[in-house]
Protein backbone atom coordinates (compact mmCIF):
# COMPACT_ATOMS: atom_id res chain seq x y z
CA UNK A 1 0.00 0.00 0.00
CA UNK A 2 1.78 3.17 -0.95
CA UNK A 3 0.67 6.03 1.83
CA UNK A 4 2.78 9.10 0.17
CA UNK A 5 1.55 9.99 -2.97
CA UNK A 6 4.29 11.95 -5.33
CA UNK A 7 3.39 15.10 -6.76
CA UNK A 8 5.01 16.49 -9.74
CA UNK A 9 8.30 18.76 -8.96
CA UNK A 10 7.97 22.30 -9.92
CA UNK A 11 11.14 24.26 -9.99
CA UNK A 12 11.19 27.27 -8.17
CA UNK A 13 12.95 30.51 -9.68
CA UNK A 14 15.80 29.84 -7.67
CA UNK A 15 16.55 26.76 -8.78
CA UNK A 16 15.98 26.91 -12.52
CA UNK A 17 18.29 28.26 -14.83
CA UNK A 18 16.16 30.17 -17.15
CA UNK A 19 13.66 32.12 -15.55
CA UNK A 20 12.71 35.59 -18.11
CA UNK A 21 13.81 38.21 -17.26
CA UNK A 22 16.18 38.65 -14.53
CA UNK A 23 15.42 40.22 -11.38
CA UNK A 24 18.51 41.14 -9.06
CA UNK A 25 20.31 37.95 -9.43
CA UNK A 26 17.74 36.52 -11.74
CA UNK A 27 16.89 33.80 -9.55
CA UNK A 28 13.92 35.57 -7.67
CA UNK A 29 15.17 34.33 -4.16
CA UNK A 30 14.70 36.39 -0.47
CA UNK A 31 17.91 37.32 -0.91
CA UNK A 32 19.00 41.04 -0.10
CA UNK A 33 19.52 41.14 -4.24
CA UNK A 34 15.60 39.95 -5.30
CA UNK A 35 14.02 41.02 -2.19
CA UNK A 36 14.24 44.49 -1.86
CA UNK A 37 12.67 44.81 -5.21
CA UNK A 38 9.86 42.35 -5.10
CA UNK A 39 6.41 42.48 -4.06
CA UNK A 40 4.83 40.07 -1.66
CA UNK A 41 1.33 40.10 -0.08
CA UNK A 42 1.12 41.48 2.89
CA UNK A 43 -0.63 40.57 6.37
CA UNK A 44 -0.63 43.30 9.45
CA UNK A 45 -1.80 42.56 12.46
CA UNK A 46 -3.32 45.19 14.53
CA UNK A 47 -1.15 46.70 16.94
CA UNK A 48 -3.26 45.40 19.96
CA UNK A 49 -0.55 44.09 22.45
CA UNK A 50 -2.90 41.76 24.28
CA UNK A 51 -3.93 37.89 24.40
CA UNK A 52 -6.88 37.68 21.70
CA UNK A 53 -10.14 36.35 21.89
CA UNK A 54 -10.10 33.37 19.06
CA UNK A 55 -13.58 34.57 19.20
CA UNK A 56 -13.46 37.98 18.07
CA UNK A 57 -12.57 39.68 14.99
CA UNK A 58 -11.57 42.56 13.41
CA UNK A 59 -13.83 45.23 11.14
CA UNK A 60 -12.07 44.92 8.51
CA UNK A 61 -11.28 41.15 7.72
CA UNK A 62 -13.41 38.13 8.84
CA UNK A 63 -12.79 36.15 12.10
CA UNK A 64 -11.20 33.29 9.99
CA UNK A 65 -9.17 35.66 7.37
CA UNK A 66 -5.78 35.08 8.47
CA UNK A 67 -6.06 31.18 9.23
CA UNK A 68 -8.55 29.69 6.45
CA UNK A 69 -8.71 32.19 3.81
CA UNK A 70 -4.69 33.78 3.66
CA UNK A 71 -2.51 30.93 5.05
CA UNK A 72 -4.29 27.54 4.57
CA UNK A 73 -5.61 28.52 1.28
CA UNK A 74 -2.56 30.17 -0.03
CA UNK A 75 -0.75 26.61 1.60
CA UNK A 76 -2.99 24.79 -0.83
CA UNK A 77 -2.10 27.12 -3.91
CA UNK A 78 1.23 26.13 -3.48
CA UNK A 79 0.45 22.67 -2.71
CA UNK A 80 -1.67 22.22 -6.29
CA UNK A 81 1.46 24.21 -8.18
CA UNK A 82 3.50 21.36 -7.01
CA UNK A 83 6.49 22.93 -5.04
CA UNK A 84 5.95 20.35 -2.19
CA UNK A 85 8.37 17.79 -2.18
CA UNK A 86 5.50 14.58 -1.23
CA UNK A 87 1.80 15.14 -0.94
CA UNK A 88 1.71 15.40 3.38
CA UNK A 89 -1.89 14.85 2.94
CA UNK A 90 -1.73 11.18 1.75
CA UNK A 91 0.24 9.97 4.57
CA UNK A 92 -1.20 7.70 6.91
CA UNK A 93 -2.24 9.32 10.90
CA UNK A 94 -3.97 7.45 14.09
CA UNK A 95 -4.43 8.00 17.28
CA UNK A 96 -2.40 5.69 19.42
CA UNK A 97 -4.29 3.59 22.08
CA UNK A 98 -3.83 4.49 25.93
CA UNK A 99 -4.90 7.15 28.50
CA UNK A 100 -2.25 9.60 26.42
CA UNK A 101 -3.58 9.75 22.84
CA UNK A 102 -0.20 9.87 21.24
CA UNK A 103 -0.90 10.86 17.62
CA UNK A 104 1.46 8.61 15.09
CA UNK A 105 2.20 9.70 11.54
CA UNK A 106 3.72 7.51 8.68
CA UNK A 107 5.79 9.74 6.56
CA UNK A 108 8.25 8.04 4.56
CA UNK A 109 8.68 11.00 2.12
CA UNK A 110 10.17 13.71 4.84
CA UNK A 111 13.03 10.71 5.67
CA UNK A 112 13.75 10.26 2.09
CA UNK A 113 13.76 13.80 0.94
CA UNK A 114 14.55 16.21 3.98
CA UNK A 115 17.48 17.87 3.54
CA UNK A 116 19.94 17.13 6.30
CA UNK A 117 21.77 19.37 9.20
CA UNK A 118 24.71 21.22 8.36
CA UNK A 119 26.35 22.20 11.50
CA UNK A 120 27.52 20.96 14.95
CA UNK A 121 24.69 19.47 17.08
CA UNK A 122 26.84 19.95 20.54
CA UNK A 123 26.58 23.88 20.41
CA UNK A 124 23.36 25.89 21.10
CA UNK A 125 24.91 29.10 19.52
CA UNK A 126 26.78 28.81 16.12
CA UNK A 127 27.43 31.97 13.54
CA UNK A 128 25.37 32.11 10.57
CA UNK A 129 27.30 31.05 7.78
CA UNK A 130 26.13 32.11 4.53
CA UNK A 131 28.00 29.61 2.28
CA UNK A 132 25.23 26.99 4.30
CA UNK A 133 21.54 26.56 2.72
CA UNK A 134 19.69 29.36 4.78
CA UNK A 135 16.58 31.14 3.75
CA UNK A 136 17.80 33.86 1.86
CA UNK A 137 18.28 31.02 -1.16
CA UNK A 138 14.44 30.08 -1.27
CA UNK A 139 11.98 30.68 -4.22
CA UNK A 140 9.39 33.81 -3.95
CA UNK A 141 6.98 31.26 -5.15
CA UNK A 142 7.07 29.40 -1.87
CA UNK A 143 6.61 32.82 0.23
CA UNK A 144 2.73 33.20 1.27
CA UNK A 145 3.15 36.37 2.67
CA UNK A 146 4.54 38.96 4.97
CA UNK A 147 3.84 39.48 8.32
CA UNK A 148 4.17 42.37 10.31
CA UNK A 149 2.38 44.84 12.43
CA UNK A 150 -0.15 47.60 11.18
CA UNK A 151 0.92 50.56 12.88
CA UNK A 152 -3.20 50.58 14.22
CA UNK A 153 -5.70 49.14 15.55
CA UNK A 154 -6.81 47.32 12.81
CA UNK A 155 -5.41 44.27 10.84
CA UNK A 156 -4.99 45.04 7.11
CA UNK A 157 -4.45 42.43 4.19
CA UNK A 158 -2.55 43.68 0.86
CA UNK A 159 -2.08 41.02 -2.05
CA UNK A 160 0.40 42.57 -3.64
CA UNK A 161 3.07 45.48 -1.84
CA UNK A 162 6.57 46.71 -2.43
CA UNK A 163 9.23 46.01 0.13
CA UNK A 164 10.72 49.42 -0.22
CA UNK A 165 11.68 50.96 3.09
CA UNK A 166 11.17 47.80 4.78
CA UNK A 167 14.92 47.41 5.80
CA UNK A 168 14.31 43.05 6.31
CA UNK A 169 10.55 41.95 5.93
CA UNK A 170 9.63 38.88 8.19
CA UNK A 171 7.89 36.33 6.15
CA UNK A 172 5.57 33.32 6.09
CA UNK A 173 6.79 30.72 3.36
CA UNK A 174 5.85 26.81 3.44
CA UNK A 175 7.59 23.97 4.30
CA UNK A 176 8.50 21.72 1.02
CA UNK A 177 8.98 18.70 3.21
CA UNK A 178 6.27 19.28 5.72
CA UNK A 179 4.51 17.27 8.91
CA UNK A 180 1.32 18.13 8.67
CA UNK A 181 -1.98 19.87 6.40
CA UNK A 182 -0.55 24.11 6.72
CA UNK A 183 3.02 23.08 7.59
CA UNK A 184 4.96 26.57 7.00
CA UNK A 185 7.87 28.70 8.29
CA UNK A 186 7.90 32.17 10.28
CA UNK A 187 10.87 33.55 9.69
CA UNK A 188 11.34 36.50 11.18
CA UNK A 189 13.72 39.65 9.74
CA UNK A 190 14.79 37.37 6.85
CA UNK A 191 17.33 39.78 5.41
CA UNK A 192 19.22 40.02 8.94
CA UNK A 193 20.47 36.81 8.48
CA UNK A 194 20.13 36.05 12.39
CA UNK A 195 21.02 32.51 13.34
CA UNK A 196 18.87 30.21 14.95
CA UNK A 197 18.10 31.72 18.21
CA UNK A 198 15.36 33.10 20.32
CA UNK A 199 15.21 37.00 21.06
CA UNK A 200 12.15 39.03 22.62
CA UNK A 201 11.20 40.31 19.36
CA UNK A 202 11.14 37.58 17.46
CA UNK A 203 9.34 35.53 20.16
CA UNK A 204 6.32 38.33 20.30
CA UNK A 205 6.18 37.51 16.72
CA UNK A 206 5.60 34.10 17.13
CA UNK A 207 3.16 34.87 19.70
CA UNK A 208 0.90 36.99 17.48
CA UNK A 209 0.74 34.73 14.36
CA UNK A 210 -0.61 32.13 16.61
CA UNK A 211 -3.15 34.97 18.19
CA UNK A 212 -4.08 36.12 14.59
CA UNK A 213 -4.58 32.17 13.83
CA UNK A 214 -7.11 32.38 16.90
CA UNK A 215 -7.15 28.41 16.45
CA UNK A 216 -6.21 25.77 19.33
CA UNK A 217 -5.25 23.33 16.46
CA UNK A 218 -2.62 25.59 14.83
CA UNK A 219 0.46 25.47 17.00
CA UNK A 220 3.75 27.10 16.75
CA UNK A 221 7.06 25.28 17.30
CA UNK A 222 10.64 26.01 17.51
CA UNK A 223 13.60 23.55 18.22
CA UNK A 224 17.17 24.95 18.96
CA UNK A 225 20.89 23.86 17.78
CA UNK A 226 20.87 20.55 19.47
CA UNK A 227 17.40 20.17 19.68
CA UNK A 228 17.00 19.04 16.22
CA UNK A 229 17.10 22.56 14.32
CA UNK A 230 18.33 21.21 11.33
CA UNK A 231 18.64 25.12 9.45
CA UNK A 232 20.60 27.60 11.60
CA UNK A 233 18.58 30.65 9.91
CA UNK A 234 15.99 31.94 12.93
CA UNK A 235 12.49 30.15 12.04
CA UNK A 236 9.58 29.05 13.89
CA UNK A 237 7.52 25.78 12.01
CA UNK A 238 3.41 25.55 12.59
CA UNK A 239 0.95 23.98 10.89
CA UNK A 240 -3.04 22.37 11.77
CA UNK A 241 -3.93 19.50 13.61
CA UNK A 242 -7.29 19.01 14.39
CA UNK A 243 -6.94 16.99 17.45
CA UNK A 244 -5.36 18.12 21.17
CA UNK A 245 -1.84 17.33 21.53
CA UNK A 246 -1.05 14.92 24.32
CA UNK A 247 0.85 17.50 26.60
CA UNK A 248 -1.92 19.98 26.31
CA UNK A 249 -4.01 17.68 28.04
CA UNK A 250 -1.52 16.67 30.69
CA UNK A 251 -1.93 17.93 34.32
CA UNK A 252 0.06 20.89 35.72
CA UNK A 253 1.63 21.99 38.94
CA UNK A 254 1.69 25.88 39.29
CA UNK A 255 4.68 26.98 40.77
CA UNK A 256 3.80 29.64 43.28
CA UNK A 257 5.92 32.44 43.15
CA UNK A 258 7.24 35.88 44.34
CA UNK A 259 7.31 38.08 41.71
CA UNK A 260 10.58 39.29 42.61
CA UNK A 261 11.69 41.77 39.71
CA UNK A 262 8.35 40.57 37.54
CA UNK A 263 5.43 42.70 37.52
CA UNK A 264 4.29 40.61 34.61
CA UNK A 265 1.47 38.21 36.05
CA UNK A 266 2.82 35.30 33.75
CA UNK A 267 2.09 31.80 35.82
CA UNK A 268 4.28 29.22 35.46
CA UNK A 269 3.69 26.23 35.99
CA UNK A 270 5.56 22.44 35.72
CA UNK A 271 4.17 19.26 33.97
CA UNK A 272 2.95 16.50 35.64
CA UNK A 273 2.05 12.48 34.65
CA UNK A 274 4.27 13.20 31.22
CA UNK A 275 7.56 11.79 30.09
CA UNK A 276 9.36 14.98 28.98
CA UNK A 277 9.71 17.16 31.97
CA UNK A 278 8.91 20.42 31.35
CA UNK A 279 7.56 24.44 31.99
CA UNK A 280 4.27 26.13 30.88
CA UNK A 281 3.99 29.60 30.84
CA UNK A 282 0.48 31.40 30.83
CA UNK A 283 -1.35 34.53 31.20
CA UNK A 284 0.04 38.03 31.59
CA UNK A 285 -1.23 41.31 31.26
CA UNK A 286 -0.65 41.90 27.76
CA UNK A 287 1.48 39.24 24.99
CA UNK A 288 4.64 41.04 25.42
CA UNK A 289 4.64 40.51 29.19
CA UNK A 290 4.28 36.43 28.26
CA UNK A 291 6.83 36.48 25.43
CA UNK A 292 9.46 38.55 26.97
CA UNK A 293 9.42 35.48 30.24
CA UNK A 294 9.66 33.06 27.88
CA UNK A 295 12.38 34.54 25.76
CA UNK A 296 14.25 35.75 28.37
CA UNK A 297 14.10 31.69 29.63
CA UNK A 298 15.25 30.41 26.52
CA UNK A 299 17.94 32.90 25.96
CA UNK A 300 19.29 31.47 29.36
CA UNK A 301 19.19 28.10 28.51
CA UNK A 302 21.13 29.42 24.95
CA UNK A 303 23.42 30.82 26.48
CA UNK A 304 24.57 28.36 28.73
CA UNK A 305 24.69 25.81 26.06
CA UNK A 306 21.52 23.80 27.03
CA UNK A 307 19.33 22.23 23.89
CA UNK A 308 15.58 23.21 24.15
CA UNK A 309 11.92 22.71 22.50
CA UNK A 310 8.94 25.51 22.33
CA UNK A 311 5.58 24.96 21.49
CA UNK A 312 3.31 27.69 21.42
CA UNK A 313 -0.15 26.63 21.91
CA UNK A 314 -4.31 28.12 22.77
CA UNK A 315 -3.96 30.59 19.72
CA UNK A 316 -0.72 32.01 22.00
CA UNK A 317 -2.00 32.43 25.53
CA UNK A 318 0.14 29.17 26.56
CA UNK A 319 4.05 27.87 26.19
CA UNK A 320 5.61 24.82 26.84
CA UNK A 321 9.34 24.70 26.93
CA UNK A 322 11.48 21.74 27.20
CA UNK A 323 14.76 21.67 27.75
CA UNK A 324 16.08 18.55 26.28
CA UNK A 325 19.78 16.11 26.19
CA UNK A 326 18.99 13.26 23.93
CA UNK A 327 20.88 14.32 21.21
CA UNK A 328 23.90 13.96 23.92
CA UNK A 329 22.73 10.70 25.35
CA UNK A 330 22.98 9.62 21.91
CA UNK A 331 26.49 10.68 21.31
CA UNK A 332 26.88 9.00 24.69
CA UNK A 333 25.84 5.84 23.15
CA UNK A 334 23.40 6.35 26.29
CA UNK A 335 20.00 5.42 23.95
CA UNK A 336 19.11 2.22 23.18
CA UNK A 337 19.71 0.59 19.42
CA UNK A 338 15.84 -0.17 19.19
CA UNK A 339 14.55 3.95 19.50
CA UNK A 340 17.86 4.54 17.36
CA UNK A 341 16.89 2.21 14.80
CA UNK A 342 13.46 4.17 14.31
CA UNK A 343 15.61 7.25 13.28
CA UNK A 344 13.18 9.57 14.85
CA UNK A 345 14.34 12.54 16.13
CA UNK A 346 12.33 14.43 19.33
CA UNK A 347 12.01 17.88 17.97
CA UNK A 348 9.15 19.82 19.45
CA UNK A 349 6.33 17.89 17.53
CA UNK A 350 7.60 14.38 18.47
CA UNK A 351 7.90 15.85 22.21
CA UNK A 352 4.21 17.35 22.10
CA UNK A 353 3.06 13.84 21.13
CA UNK A 354 3.08 14.09 17.29
CA UNK A 355 5.18 11.10 16.84
CA UNK A 356 6.64 11.36 13.13
CA UNK A 357 7.75 7.79 11.90
CA UNK A 358 9.45 7.38 8.89
CA UNK A 359 9.24 3.36 8.91
CA UNK A 360 6.27 1.38 8.19
CA UNK A 361 7.19 -1.96 11.08
CA UNK A 362 7.34 1.36 13.32
CA UNK A 363 3.97 2.81 12.25
CA UNK A 364 2.15 -0.58 12.56
CA UNK A 365 3.64 -1.61 15.90
CA UNK A 366 3.51 1.94 17.31
CA UNK A 367 2.57 1.81 21.01
CA UNK A 368 2.09 4.21 23.98
CA UNK A 369 4.71 2.26 25.78
CA UNK A 370 7.26 2.93 22.90
CA UNK A 371 5.99 6.73 22.45
CA UNK A 372 6.62 7.33 26.56
CA UNK A 373 9.92 5.70 26.11
CA UNK A 374 11.45 7.32 23.70
CA UNK A 375 9.64 10.59 25.18
CA UNK A 376 11.52 9.59 28.00
CA UNK A 377 14.77 9.54 27.00
CA UNK A 378 14.87 13.49 25.60
CA UNK A 379 13.98 14.60 29.53
CA UNK A 380 16.10 15.74 32.19
CA UNK A 381 16.65 14.17 35.34
CA UNK A 382 14.32 15.82 38.39
CA UNK A 383 17.66 16.98 39.86
CA UNK A 384 19.27 18.01 36.90
CA UNK A 385 15.84 19.94 35.78
CA UNK A 386 15.07 21.71 39.18
CA UNK A 387 18.48 22.84 39.40
CA UNK A 388 17.60 24.07 35.56
CA UNK A 389 14.21 25.38 36.21
CA UNK A 390 16.28 27.47 39.56
CA UNK A 391 18.72 29.35 37.08
CA UNK A 392 15.70 30.42 34.37
CA UNK A 393 13.67 31.67 37.77
CA UNK A 394 16.80 34.04 38.46
CA UNK A 395 17.14 34.63 34.91
CA UNK A 396 13.52 36.20 34.92
CA UNK A 397 13.46 37.82 37.81
CA UNK A 398 11.09 35.06 39.61
CA UNK A 399 11.49 33.70 42.95
CA UNK A 400 9.75 30.06 43.69
CA UNK A 401 7.94 29.99 47.67
CA UNK A 402 5.62 28.22 49.40
CA UNK A 403 4.21 24.42 47.98
CA UNK A 404 3.23 24.30 44.46
CA UNK A 405 -0.77 24.47 43.74
CA UNK A 406 -2.03 21.00 41.53
CA UNK A 407 -3.60 22.35 38.62
CA UNK A 408 -7.31 20.64 39.02
CA UNK A 409 -6.57 18.59 35.53
CA UNK A 410 -4.03 16.22 38.30
CA UNK A 411 -7.00 14.10 38.89
CA UNK A 412 -7.33 12.71 35.35
CA UNK A 413 -3.68 11.73 35.39
CA UNK A 414 -1.29 9.90 37.16
CA UNK A 415 1.69 12.04 38.90
CA UNK A 416 5.32 11.32 37.56
CA UNK A 417 6.28 9.12 40.75
CA UNK A 418 3.33 6.62 40.16
CA UNK A 419 3.51 2.92 41.19
CA UNK A 420 2.24 2.13 37.37
CA UNK A 421 4.97 1.51 35.19
CA UNK A 422 3.07 2.89 32.34
CA UNK A 423 3.23 6.26 33.99
CA UNK A 424 6.69 6.01 35.54
CA UNK A 425 9.10 5.32 33.03
CA UNK A 426 12.58 4.95 34.61
CA UNK A 427 13.89 8.51 33.48
CA UNK A 428 17.80 9.01 32.90
CA UNK A 429 19.51 10.38 35.54
CA UNK A 430 22.96 11.86 33.82
CA UNK A 431 21.65 14.87 31.61
CA UNK A 432 24.78 17.79 31.79
CA UNK A 433 24.64 20.94 30.22
CA UNK A 434 27.33 20.71 27.07
CA UNK A 435 30.43 22.42 27.70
Amino acid sequence: MLSIKRVPTVLSNYQEENAGEPLGCGRSCLGKCCLPASKLPVYAFENDPRPKDSSVGTDELPPDFFLNTLLLGQWEDRMNRGLFRYDVTACETKVIPGDHGFIAQLNEGRHLKKRPTEFRVDRVLQAFDPAKFNFTKVGQEEVLFRFEAAGGDEAHHFESAGNEGTKSPSVVAINVSPIEYGHVLLIPRVLDSLPQRIDQESFLLALRMASEAGSPYFRLGYNSLGAFATINHLHFQAYYLSVPFPVEKAPTAKIPTNQGRSKSRVTVSRLLNYPVRGLVYEGGKHLKDLADMVANSCIWLQSNNIPFNVLISDSGRRVFLFPQCYAEKQALGEVSQELLDTQVNPAVWEISGHMVLKRKKDYEEASEDYAWRLLAEVSLSEERFHEVKTYIFEAIGLVESEEETIHEDEEKGTPLNSSDPMHAPQFPEGCLILQ
